[in-house]
C-alpha cells in the first residue's frame, strides 16, 4: 500500500487560522500587534523570495511586519546599529536575519547580538540551552515543524526509535533533541556513518535533513515508517527532496512531499514563534 502523503500545505494554513485569531485577541488587549522584524542585506534573489513570502504570512495572519531591506555594502556597524535599534523597539517582538549574509559580514557575531527574548528562529546558544535542557523557549521553525508533521499522522512519537539523517545546527541536532524530549529512541546519523541502511532498517520515524538529492531509497526503510523529507535540492529547474519520493512512498505508512510538505510549516512555526515572544513579553 503507496504510503499517504502528509500535506504540510494544509496543516500549516490550520495552524495559521489559530495564530490569526491569537492575534487578533493579543491586538484587542494590548493595542498593537505582534511585531516581526526581517533584516535583508544584498541582492540574492532566493532570501528576497523566502522574504517575501514571511512578509506575506504576516499580513495574513493579522502580525506587524517591519522588513529592514539593505545594501550589500552596509558595515558591520551598521548592522549591529540597527539590531540594537530594534531589540530596544518594543513594538517588535521577533528579529530575523535572513541568511546569507553578503560574505563581509560575520554572520555568528551579527546573531548573537539578537536579544534572547526575540530570537524567534531559536538559533541562539541560549534557546539551543533551553531546548537541550527542557526549559520553555522559542524553537527553531523547521525541527518544530517537522515534530508537528509527524503529530498529523496520528501516531505517537513516544517509544518510537528515530533516525536523523543529518546533524546541522538548524535541523538535524534540534530536532534529534525535540523527539528526545519526547520520548523517542534517537538516531542521529551523517556523512561518516557506516552502513546507513542498518540504521534505517530499524527506524520508526525518519528525519532527512542530509542536503543530498534524493539520497535516502526505498529499500533502506523499514516498513510502514514515517517519512519526513527536510532536503530541497533545486537540479535543472526542480525541486527535489533528499529523499526518493516514489520509492519511499512505497515502504512508507506517511511521508512529506517536496515541495509542500516542511516547507510551509516552517514559516507558520516562525509566525507561532513571533507571537509566543509577543505574548510572554
Amino acid at each position: 500500500m503507496k504510503a499517504k502523503q502528509i500535506d504540510g500545505k494544509s496543516i500549516a494554513q490550520s495552524r495559521r487560522e489559530g495564530i490569526a485569531l491569537q492575534a487578533a485577541a493579543f491586538l484587542k488587549k494590548q493595542g498593537r500587534a505582534p511585531g516581526l522584524a526581517v533584516i535583508i542585506a544584498g541582492d540574492d534573489a532566493a532570501s528576497h523570495v523566502y522574504v517575501k513570502n514571511k512578509i506575506l504570512a504576516c499580513e495574513a495572519t493579522g502580525i506587524a511586519s517591519f522588513a529592514h531591506h539593505l545594501s550589500k555594502d552596509i558595515t558591520e556597524k551598521e548592522m549591529l546599529a540597527l539590531i540594537d535599534t530594534l531589540n530596544n523597539d518594543t513594538t517588535v517582538d521577533g528579529i530575523l536575519v535572513q541568511l546569507p549574509l553578503p560574505s563581509h559580514l560575520d554572520d555568528k557575531k551579527i546573531l548573537k547580538t539578537i536579544a534572547v527574548e526575540k530570537d524567534v528562529d531559536g538559533f541562539s546558544a541560549a534557546q539551543v540551552g533551553n531546548l537541550v535542557l527542557g526549559n520553555d523557549g522559542l524553537v527553531a521553525c523547521t525541527p518544530k515543524g517537522c515534530v508537528e508533521l509527524i503529530d498529523s499522522t496520528g501516531v505517537s512519537i513516544e517509544g518510537k526509535h528515530a533516525v536523523v539523517v543529518g546533524r546541522s545546527n538548524i535541523v538535524g541536532k534540534p530536532v534529534a533533541l525535540l523527539l528526545l524530549e519526547r520520548n523517542a529512541t534517537v538516531t542521529v546519523c551523517h556523512s561518516k556513518t557506516q552502513d546507513l541502511k542498518s540504521h534505517l532498517k530499524n527506524a520508526d520515524i525518519v528525519v532527512a535533513a542530509v542536503g543530498i538529492k534524493e539520497f535516502i531509497k526505498g529499500d533502506m526503510l523499514k516498513k510502514d515508517c514515517i517519512v519526513i523529507d527536510v532536503g530541497i535540492n533545486r537540479f535543472e529547474g526542480k525541486l527535489y527532496g533528499d529523499v526518493e519520493f516514489e520509492s519511499c512512498a512505497n515502504v512508507a505508512s506517511h511521508i512529506t512531499p517536496v515541495p509542500g510538505g516542511v516547507g510551509p510549516m516552517t514559516i507558520t512555526m516562525l509566525l507561532a514563534n513571533t507571537l509566543k515572544a509577543a505574548q510572554e513579553h
